[in-house]
Protein backbone atom coordinates (compact mmCIF):
# COMPACT_ATOMS: atom_id res chain seq x y z
CA UNK A 1 0.00 0.00 0.00
CA UNK A 2 2.73 2.27 1.28
CA UNK A 3 4.43 1.85 -2.39
CA UNK A 4 1.32 2.88 -4.05
CA UNK A 5 0.41 5.62 -2.80
CA UNK A 6 3.05 8.34 -4.01
CA UNK A 7 0.90 6.72 -7.53
CA UNK A 8 -2.23 7.66 -6.50
CA UNK A 9 -1.72 10.78 -5.00
CA UNK A 10 -0.14 11.25 -8.69
CA UNK A 11 -3.20 9.93 -10.94
CA UNK A 12 -5.54 11.90 -8.66
CA UNK A 13 -4.12 15.01 -9.50
CA UNK A 14 -3.42 14.66 -12.57
CA UNK A 15 -7.18 13.63 -13.24
CA UNK A 16 -8.03 17.11 -11.73
CA UNK A 17 -5.73 19.03 -13.57
CA UNK A 18 -6.70 17.71 -17.03
CA UNK A 19 -9.80 19.37 -18.83
CA UNK A 20 -12.68 16.84 -19.07
CA UNK A 21 -12.88 17.73 -23.19
CA UNK A 22 -9.91 18.22 -25.28
CA UNK A 23 -9.73 20.16 -28.15
CA UNK A 24 -7.76 17.41 -29.89
CA UNK A 25 -6.77 13.78 -30.58
CA UNK A 26 -3.06 13.28 -31.11
CA UNK A 27 -2.84 10.17 -32.89
CA UNK A 28 0.45 9.16 -34.01
CA UNK A 29 2.51 5.53 -34.39
CA UNK A 30 4.43 4.84 -31.78
CA UNK A 31 7.64 5.39 -33.20
CA UNK A 32 6.99 9.21 -33.47
CA UNK A 33 6.34 9.54 -29.83
CA UNK A 34 9.71 10.64 -29.19
CA UNK A 35 10.21 12.94 -32.32
CA UNK A 36 7.54 14.28 -34.99
CA UNK A 37 4.52 13.22 -32.44
CA UNK A 38 5.53 15.12 -29.08
CA UNK A 39 7.33 18.40 -31.64
CA UNK A 40 3.40 18.92 -32.86
CA UNK A 41 1.85 18.40 -29.48
CA UNK A 42 4.39 21.07 -28.18
CA UNK A 43 3.37 23.53 -30.63
CA UNK A 44 -0.16 22.57 -30.49
CA UNK A 45 -0.09 23.68 -26.51
CA UNK A 46 2.13 26.68 -27.08
CA UNK A 47 -1.09 27.97 -29.50
CA UNK A 48 -3.19 27.56 -26.25
CA UNK A 49 -5.09 23.52 -28.03
CA UNK A 50 -6.06 21.43 -25.12
CA UNK A 51 -4.43 18.62 -26.52
CA UNK A 52 -5.19 14.36 -25.86
CA UNK A 53 -1.50 12.94 -26.02
CA UNK A 54 -0.60 9.31 -24.63
CA UNK A 55 2.87 10.21 -23.79
CA UNK A 56 1.29 12.39 -21.40
CA UNK A 57 -1.87 10.95 -20.65
CA UNK A 58 -1.49 7.58 -20.22
CA UNK A 59 -0.10 6.98 -17.11
CA UNK A 60 2.09 4.14 -15.99
CA UNK A 61 0.62 1.04 -15.28
CA UNK A 62 -2.79 1.88 -16.84
CA UNK A 63 -4.25 -0.12 -19.42
CA UNK A 64 -3.40 1.07 -23.38
CA UNK A 65 -6.31 0.47 -25.19
CA UNK A 66 -8.49 1.46 -22.51
CA UNK A 67 -7.17 4.98 -21.96
CA UNK A 68 -7.21 5.46 -25.67
CA UNK A 69 -10.33 4.84 -25.84
CA UNK A 70 -10.76 7.18 -22.70
CA UNK A 71 -9.14 9.91 -24.87
CA UNK A 72 -11.48 9.48 -28.22
CA UNK A 73 -14.25 9.63 -26.17
CA UNK A 74 -13.47 13.18 -24.45
CA UNK A 75 -11.81 14.99 -27.57
CA UNK A 76 -13.77 16.78 -29.83
CA UNK A 77 -11.78 16.65 -32.70
CA UNK A 78 -8.93 14.04 -34.43
CA UNK A 79 -5.79 14.54 -35.80
CA UNK A 80 -3.89 11.67 -37.16
CA UNK A 81 -0.06 12.52 -38.03
CA UNK A 82 0.46 10.14 -40.55
CA UNK A 83 4.35 9.41 -41.10
CA UNK A 84 6.07 6.70 -42.58
CA UNK A 85 6.16 4.71 -39.20
CA UNK A 86 2.17 5.55 -39.21
CA UNK A 87 1.31 3.96 -42.38
CA UNK A 88 3.21 1.03 -41.59
CA UNK A 89 1.09 0.15 -38.53
CA UNK A 90 -1.82 1.00 -40.12
CA UNK A 91 -0.85 -1.64 -42.77
CA UNK A 92 -0.06 -4.58 -40.25
CA UNK A 93 -3.43 -3.74 -38.11
CA UNK A 94 -1.77 -2.22 -34.88
CA UNK A 95 -2.74 -0.11 -32.31
CA UNK A 96 -2.96 2.92 -34.77
CA UNK A 97 -5.57 1.36 -36.72
CA UNK A 98 -7.93 0.73 -33.97
CA UNK A 99 -7.65 4.89 -33.67
CA UNK A 100 -7.39 5.52 -36.80
CA UNK A 101 -11.00 3.54 -37.39
CA UNK A 102 -12.52 5.29 -34.48
CA UNK A 103 -11.40 8.54 -35.46
CA UNK A 104 -12.69 8.24 -38.99
CA UNK A 105 -16.27 7.77 -37.55
CA UNK A 106 -15.98 11.16 -36.33
CA UNK A 107 -17.60 14.27 -38.42
CA UNK A 108 -13.95 15.85 -37.95
CA UNK A 109 -10.67 14.25 -38.39
CA UNK A 110 -7.40 16.51 -39.84
CA UNK A 111 -4.64 13.93 -41.17
CA UNK A 112 -1.30 15.81 -41.00
CA UNK A 113 0.98 14.47 -43.82
CA UNK A 114 4.82 14.56 -42.05
CA UNK A 115 7.69 13.13 -44.44
CA UNK A 116 5.26 10.87 -46.70
CA UNK A 117 3.03 12.01 -49.40
CA UNK A 118 -1.18 12.15 -49.53
CA UNK A 119 -0.78 9.35 -52.27
CA UNK A 120 1.08 7.15 -50.07
CA UNK A 121 -1.83 7.63 -47.85
CA UNK A 122 -4.30 7.19 -50.02
CA UNK A 123 -2.16 3.22 -50.78
CA UNK A 124 -2.86 2.37 -47.08
CA UNK A 125 -6.35 4.65 -46.20
CA UNK A 126 -7.97 5.73 -49.27
CA UNK A 127 -10.94 7.36 -46.31
CA UNK A 128 -8.57 8.89 -44.25
CA UNK A 129 -6.43 10.20 -47.79
CA UNK A 130 -9.64 11.66 -49.16
CA UNK A 131 -9.94 13.99 -45.68
CA UNK A 132 -8.97 17.61 -46.32
CA UNK A 133 -5.60 18.39 -43.90
CA UNK A 134 -2.20 20.00 -44.22
CA UNK A 135 1.26 18.99 -45.06
CA UNK A 136 4.39 19.47 -43.44
CA UNK A 137 5.93 20.00 -47.29
CA UNK A 138 3.80 22.41 -47.67
CA UNK A 139 3.88 24.21 -44.26
CA UNK A 140 6.36 23.95 -40.89
CA UNK A 141 5.09 22.05 -38.36
CA UNK A 142 4.55 25.28 -36.67
CA UNK A 143 2.31 26.74 -39.19
CA UNK A 144 0.65 23.34 -39.43
CA UNK A 145 -0.26 24.27 -35.40
CA UNK A 146 -0.85 27.73 -35.79
CA UNK A 147 -3.68 26.67 -38.55
CA UNK A 148 -5.23 23.97 -36.33
CA UNK A 149 -4.99 26.19 -33.67
CA UNK A 150 -7.23 28.61 -35.76
CA UNK A 151 -9.51 26.11 -36.50
CA UNK A 152 -10.01 25.44 -33.05
CA UNK A 153 -10.45 29.01 -32.13
CA UNK A 154 -13.37 28.89 -34.70
CA UNK A 155 -14.73 25.87 -33.33
CA UNK A 156 -15.66 27.87 -30.25
CA UNK A 157 -17.18 30.52 -31.03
Amino acid sequence: MRALTPLRRTAELRARQQPALRDIFLCHAWDDRRGAATELHDLLKAEGVSVWFSEKDIMLGQPFLREIDRGLAKSRTGLVLVTPALLKRVDSRGVSDKELSALLARDLLIPVVHETTYDDLRMVSPLLGSRNGLDTADDSMAVVAAKIAEMVAIEDD
